[in-house]
């Protein structure tokens, strides 16, 4: 069950490109969808026609990702990077780790976990690496149970 009263921390960058989405959610796929349903309309008969079906099942999911998105901005609190400490880990913060098992130094972006996006370095603060990361500093070294085991992490840097 999801709270639906938590707050969304997400950074700047975060809150434009969600900002983003739902502007073009509403003002450009909304009038596709729409238009794909008029097409299949002309098509006649809607009660066989696989394309009318189609673009309103479009049109829901559409409709269900900017309610979502209007809900997640409206309880969005935006990270003030400025006040980011760079002594320890926090939201916000790009950390510098070295993997100590495969000897490769990773970085990593602290985010909320509505910004979160593994494939660009974008950790969640609720994600275990991100919970292992948080509070600690530089020359610190965590230990985080993950799927295959655990990882050990040094942190090398902390920047924003």
């Amino acid at each position: 069950m999801e709270d639906n009263n938590k707050e969304i921390l997400l950074t700047q960058e975060g809150y434009d490109k969600l900002d983003e989405e739902l502007e073009y959610s509403k003002a450009v796929k909304r009038r596709e969808v729409a238009d794909r349903i008029k097409v299949a309309i002309s098509f006649g008969d809607i009660s066989e026609n696989a394309e009318y079906d189609e673009a309103k099942n479009e049109q829901a999911q559409l409709e269900e990702r900017i309610l979502k998105l209007e809900n997640m901005l409206r309880k969005a609190v935006i990270i003030d990077e400025s006040k980011i400490d760079l002594n320890v880990v926090t939201i916000g913060s790009i950390v510098k780790v070295e993997d100590i098992e495969f000897d490769e130094e990773v970085e990593y972006t602290i985010v909320g976990s509505a910004e979160a996006d593994p494939y660009d370095g974008k950790i969640s603060n609720e994600s275990p690496v991100g919970r292992a990361l948080l509070g600690k500093g530089i020359g610190e070294t965590v230990d985080v149970q993950v799927p295959d085991g655990v990882a050990k992490f040094k942190i090398l840097e902390i920047r924003r």
